[in-house]
């Protein structure tokens, strides 16, 4: 399947808003995970059934409703059923292949992007679809699989840490996103390195692999910008929004973090013009191998094609030829052509060929 575009072969034809699970499915069941906390209280709990988190709604508490796995659409409806979820809203939820955008309703805020990494042993960029809705002392979201940056969150909820414990589900929506941005320059900086260790290898390496591998990167960069650059115009796009859902004190934070993810997609831009930068390094340093091969090929045989005019000359079958029989014709014969060799080089020398 290709890495860009999903395969929506099963949604052809199909009404708008019909849930049709569209990717690869990652986890064998889907697992709700529930957190519900206020400054002095914090439950956990892991449901069977999304209908469980209904009596959540009635408290002024803030809850975090986490649902690992898509491809249940059954659980999916029940979700906006609860929640009242456009069905569109729900179709993208369950398009793993969605573009990364923010879209406001009348009761909440529907956010898309894509947490990403770098596998190290594969050397390409993994990403994952993330879908939140924030709404009113509320917060989901979906992925498609239970691994995911957010532990880090988790554990300032479970600290009691004055200022995520304190803010409404805005801030934690932000905390969310911010983390998710801070892994985008994470993967940046490890691709990077790597990315910048391939100039001393284009310029003092001998790998004739190395243009496979710019290649490969530039491959990746391109993925992760495609990830990354409408995640930016999602960022932008919610300080700008006239929403009560975001409070006026988390909005300071949220242009932070559009300045996080303004840098992440210059050092994108950056590592993509050094690539190219990179591609034609290489290209220049092969041409001039290439060359210096054919110069010294090409002295040498400059060099030997006044020799071999002489001996094809003394090597004829013709009987009478001048210093045929000449006691020392052999050595003045070598003296000529060692002459000749030499002046050649010198002259080649002067004229700074060599």
């Amino acid at each position: 399947m290709a890495r860009f575009l999903k395969n929506r072969e099963e949604s052809k034809g199909q009404s708008p808003g019909a849930l049709i699970f569209i990717g690869d499915q990652k986890v064998e069941s889907i697992e709700i995970q529930v957190i519900d906390y206020d400054a002095v209280a914090l439950t956990e709990q892991t449901l069977l059934d999304i209908k469980e988190v209904s009596h959540f709604k009635e408290t002024d508490t803030v809850t975090w409703v986490n649902i690992h796995g898509l491809h249940d659409t059954d659980i999916m409806n029940d979700v906006g059923q609860v929640f009242k979820l456009h069905p569109l809203v729900l179709e993208d939820i369950l398009n793993t292949g969605q573009r990364p955008k923010i879209e406001e309703f009348d009761t909440y805020v529907f956010i898309v992007l894509k947490m990403i990494r770098f596998d190290m042993e594969t050397q390409t960029i993994v990403n994952e679809q993330l879908s939140m809705v924030l709404g009113d002392k509320y917060l989901l979201t979906f992925q498609e699989q239970s691994r995911d940056v957010f532990e880090p969150v988790r554990e300032r909820i479970r600290r009691q840490r004055y200022r995520i414990r304190g803010s409404g589900s805005d801030y934690l929506a932000y905390a969310l996103l911010d983390t998710v941005v801070d892994n985008y320059m994470f993967t940046i900086e490890v691709m990077g390195e790597k990315i910048e260790d391939l100039e001393d290898e284009i310029l003092f390496g001998h790998d004739t692999s190395v243009m496979e591998r710019i290649s490969a990167f530039k491959r990746e960069i391109n993925y992760l910008r495609k990830s990354i650059r409408p995640a930016r115009e999602a960022i932008l796009k919610i300080t700008r929004l006239d929403s009560e859902l975001f409070h006026e004190n988390t909005i300071p934070f949220l242009k932070d973090l559009q300045d996080l993810i303004n840098q992440s997609t210059e050092a994108i831009d950056t590592y993509r013009d050094l690539l190219t930068d990179q591609l034609n390094i290489y290209n220049s340093v092969m041409g001039n191998k290439m060359n210096d091969i054919m110069k010294t090929l090409t002295i040498f045989a400059a060099i030997f094609i006044p020799l071999t005019f002489i001996a094809g000359i003394y090597g004829t079958n013709f009987e009478y030829l001048p210093e045929l029989h000449y006691k020392y014709s052999y050595f003045i014969f070598w003296g000529v052509m060692i002459f000749l060799a030499g002046a050649l080089l010198v002259f080649f020398k002067r004229k700074r060929w060599i």
